[in-house]
């Protein structure tokens, strides 16, 4: 588990953006690009079920960034997507690409805020 105690992105609210991390095998960057260009609708709808937006996946040879924001919190899309077969059946079928998803307590692979610019959007 992380030593930062001073947040904990698994209990985070509604609107938080929350990033959590993947690693590949090697050889699976192919596949699992191409399982996400045609994800499944009803995977689709479980995210929205579950309050899930801003939802990007960026990759970097093995290492995936995962970058989420939820309506409800994390413990809210966590249950609603925890306890769906359509979720199971998706994590199944991207199972043998993975080499770590999860820290020892099963807990995400949680990427902390280091440094936040908000800048100013265009026209300001």
């Amino acid at each position: 588990m992380s030593a930062r105690t001073d947040t904990d992105p698994g209990a985070a609210g509604p609107g938080v953006q929350l990033c959590h991390l993947y690693r590949l095998h090697p050889g699976a960057e192919e596949e699992y690009e191409r399982r996400h260009a045609a994800i499944w609708p009803e995977m689709s709808a479980l995210l929205d079920e579950a309050g899930i937006y801003d939802y990007h996946i960026y990759r970097h040879g093995l290492l995936l960034i995962c970058v989420l924001r939820t309506r409800a919190g994390y413990p809210h899309a966590r249950r609603v997507t925890g306890g769906s077969a359509v979720q199971a059946r998706w994590t199944r079928s991207l199972t043998h690409l993975f080499a770590e998803i999860a820290d020892a307590d099963g807990e995400p692979l949680w990427a902390y805020p280091v440094f936040h610019h908000p800048g100013r959007p265009p026209g300001d």
